[in-house]
């Protein structure tokens, strides 16, 4: 069965003094300030696009990897993932690096990097984001 989640943003004035709300539609998380200060220079307390798909990447990722591990027969006790999205003013997104540090009993470190490798190239955020070069990090606990 498919899923849609949605999210909407108003913003008022222009780009570079203007700011906007994004909310979180389908969870009822909240709402966060945007503005363009806290995407090409400092965050300040407020969030950026930038953010946004590094929350919904590491989370993604991290979804894929514990998958594959267990049913490699391997499951893994704790994952922790750190996205990276770096983002250039008058260029865009210029790259994502994915850190993982996992605990993943009977599991060495080669097969680790394996199984992360895979998860990298197969989660559906990454293969959204083909367009964009991502980098991989991973290390057992």
């Amino acid at each position: 069965m498919a899923t849609t989640r949605q999210a909407h943003t108003v913003w008022e004035g222009n780009l570079i003094e203007g700011k906007g709300v994004v909310t979180f539609d389908s969870s009822g998380i909240g709402e966060y300030d945007v503005s363009w200060p806290s995407r090409s220079e400092q965050a300040n307390g407020k969030t950026s696009p930038e953010e946004l798909i590094a929350a919904a990447h590491s989370s993604c990722f991290s979804m894929a990897l514990s998958h594959g591990l267990a049913g490699a027969g391997t499951p893994a006790t704790k994952l922790e993932t750190k996205a990276e999205v770096t983002f250039q003013p008058g260029t865009g997104i210029t790259g994502i690096h994915l850190t993982v540090q996992g605990e993943v009993p009977g599991l060495d470190e080669a097969d680790f990097l394996k199984a992360a490798e895979d998860a990298k190239a197969n989660c559906p955020v990454s293969q959204a984001l083909t367009g964009t070069t991502i980098t991989l990090s991973a290390s057992l606990a």
